[in-house]
């Protein structure tokens, strides 16, 4: 059997794919806007067809338009980048520490960032033998105000912007715990804000308990969140201090600096 080249090109199956990714790499090689009449000459696409792509990029700010017939890359390449960015190098910087605290506590250690409204698991730590477990999927998302994690974003926000959130969500629960009026979730926010750590008491998951410490960046902007998840009873205060410790070193992995520089 005749075995793959690993370093050939690999061509898009979908044409309309292909068509776009030669656009991009055409706007990509200049730093200023390009006309139509230009794209169309480098790709060797006809202009009305050059137009229908772009356009369309441009309604998912893929593509910018800064006057009428010209284009250059749009800002969601760049949010999308540094999303990227930021997720690789947190879980670069994380991953050890949060095998060492597996390890003394044999419970799930999750590692999380914000997605818009939601937090989504990036990576873990656990193992099959020590028993009953509580783990998230890595890709599982779950809603910001209903988890450890989340609150410490949402306790990052300002008070404007968490009643933002709570109108566009309507907090919806998912147990009988669930925090699910906004007095009562500025509440629990202000308790986040004043020790720096954050709680979900079976209000994602019943049975479920879990606790959270946030990770900055160099920037001191709150980029990820490490967390312990447990069984009822299982969860031990003792631990938060650990969990502290290791978001702390992995921030400072990440260029943050606690202090009054850091303001």
């Amino acid at each position: 059997m005749k075995k793959k080249d690993p370093d050939a090109v690999v061509t898009p199956t979908v044409q309309v794919i292909e068509r776009m990714f030669t656009l991009m790499d055409v706007l990509a090689s200049r730093e200023e806007a390009i006309s139509l009449k230009e794209i169309s000459e480098k790709t060797g696409l006809h202009p009305s067809t050059a137009h229908r792509i772009l356009n369309d990029l441009a309604t998912g700010r893929y593509v910018d338009r800064p006057q009428p017939g010209t284009y250059r890359l749009g800002m969601r390449l760049l949010e999308l980048g540094n999303l990227v960015k930021a997720r690789l190098n947190v879980r670069d910087a994380a991953i050890a520490p949060m095998r060492e605290l597996h390890r003394l506590i044999q419970q799930p250690v999750n590692l999380s960032m914000r997605q818009g409204d939601e937090i989504v698991y990036i990576e873990r730590a656990y193992s099959e033998r020590s028993g009953m477990q509580v783990v998230r999927a890595i890709g599982g998302r779950a809603p910001l105000h209903l988890t450890s994690v989340g609150k410490l974003f949402l306790a990052a926000d300002d008070p404007q912007r968490v009643r933002a959130y709570a109108t566009r969500t309507g907090l919806t629960g998912h147990t009988k715990n669930s925090i699910t009026q906004l007095p009562v979730l500025e509440r629990e926010l202000g308790k986040v804000r004043q020790y720096g750590t954050a709680h979900d008491d079976e209000e994602l998951e019943l049975g479920v308990h879990c606790m959270a410490a946030g990770i900055h960046d160099d920037q001191g902007k709150l980029v990820a969140g490490l967390s312990i998840s447990a069984p009822t009873g299982r969860l031990d205060k003792e631990w938060l201090p650990k969990l502290q410790t290791v978001a702390s070193e992995i921030s400072r992995m990440l260029g943050y600096q606690a202090g009054p520089e850091k303001r």
